[in-house]
């Protein structure tokens, strides 16, 4: 159903209280490091801080989220907030968006805007979408899923919303990071109304013989070893403590935004000038929606949801897939590994971009999309409503 209300009212207290805590941060003993080698540069968080405490307004980008065309589902009790761009012709195939993490449903939104409204970004109408882009339980407007094992997991509440409450018979779905586990998982275990999906990433294979291993796949599993243990440790403490993490993270907002820009350093394109792919407010606005929503600590739960076994491992994936792999994000798996898993029928290199696409490339994106669909839009029927 629509909104009615606005989506998010910061009172002016909570705005002077963010402004103090920033104001007052205690910063600690600084390292005999250069720049980002032993965590994010103090330099640069700092002007973040203070641009964020004295000239970020946080009241032009509060109307203009509440401006976004948002939608309430309450699927089963867990309430869904989502996205809704009407696709510009009315036979338009419909699509869910999933991002990732830390990212939020506002790195979405050019994206969506091309998928459902194409001729007015160079391309044809007949290849609109009706976009959904749900918010994932937990980050900003979704509420956490209320018990960790007793309720049903995000794909499932995904295929509710767009089947069940939105009414499309059958659809296509688009994501990377944990937004490729979700697709990926939705399209095992909804296969007849799935018409394909698009990932930027890929699960790995539940099992695989040593001895058939290719050279370029030996040398992608060296890749992500050599990864994890330069830049997985956010991940193993997301999986296995991430409650005390999220004491200080919670608490602090300098801590929570030295957290996440570190990751749109780091997984972008930038060539190590976050400021070359972000704007100060974006990057702020991020920010500001974990701290006024109270979610970072949330947002956590899918890491340790995965590492204690609750979301289960992909297995296989019948239906059409299309990996677009973007040089910059966290790993490049070739093609043959990800055939391993998935009925693959694109595989496209990118010439630019990183792991957060739909904001950086959002054009290069679309086109990937659209051109994989073109081929699976009949058979699908459109909401009544």
């Amino acid at each position: 159903m629509p909104l009615t209300d606005a989506l998010i009212s910061v009172t002016d207290a909570e705005l002077d209280e963010l402004r103090t805590r920033l104001l007052v941060t205690r910063w600690p003993t600084a390292w005999p490091v250069d720049g980002w080698e032993a965590g994010t540069e103090v330099g640069e968080l700092r002007r973040l801080v203070e641009y964020w405490a004295t000239g970020y307004d946080w009241r032009v980008h509060e109307a203009a989220i509440n401006a976004l065309p948002s939608g309430l589902a309450d699927i089963d009790g867990t309430p869904v907030h989502y996205l809704r761009y009407d696709g510009e012709r009315s036979d338009a195939l419909p699509i869910v968006l999933t991002n990732g993490w830390p990212s939020s449903f506002l790195e979405l939104t050019s994206l969506a805007q091309r998928l459902s409204a194409p001729s007015r970004h160079g391309g044809d109408a007949a290849d609109a979408f009706t976009v959904i882009v749900p918010v994932l339980p937990g980050f900003a407007f979704s509420p956490q899923r209320p018990s960790l094992r007793d309720t049903a997991q995000t794909h499932e509440l995904w295929h509710r919303l767009m089947h069940d409450e939105l009414g499309f018979e059958r659809y296509a779905a688009h994501g990377g990071d944990l937004g490729a586990g979700i697709t990926s998982r939705l399209a095992e275990a909804y296969p007849d109304e799935l018409v394909g999906i698009h990932l930027m990433a890929v699960a790995n294979p539940a099992s695989y013989e040593a001895a058939t291993l290719t050279p370029e796949e030996k040398a992608h599993l060296e890749s992500l070893e050599t990864w994890a243990a330069r830049e997985g440790g956010y991940q193993h403490e997301q999986s296995t403590r991430p409650l005390t993490l999220s004491y200080g993270l919670a608490d602090s907002p300098t801590g929570l935004l030295a957290w996440i820009l570190e990751k749109y350093r780091a997984w972008s394109d930038c060539g190590g000038d976050v400021s070359a792919r972000f704007s100060d407010d974006f990057l702020l606005t991020q920010a500001s929606l974990y701290w006024f929503t109270g979610t970072i600590s949330t947002s956590f739960r899918p890491y340790y949801e995965y590492g204690i076994g609750i979301t289960r491992r992909v297995e296989r994936v019948s239906v059409p897939t299309a990996l677009a792999l973007f040089p910059a994000d966290l790993s490049h798996p070739p093609r043959s590994w990800a055939e391993r898993t998935y009925n693959l029928t694109r595989y496209t290199r990118m010439p630019r971009g990183g792991h957060f696409a739909a904001h950086e490339e959002p054009e290069l994106l679309a086109r990937d999309i659209t051109e994989f669909f073109r081929e699976h839009r009949g058979g699908h029927a459109a909401a009544a409503a």
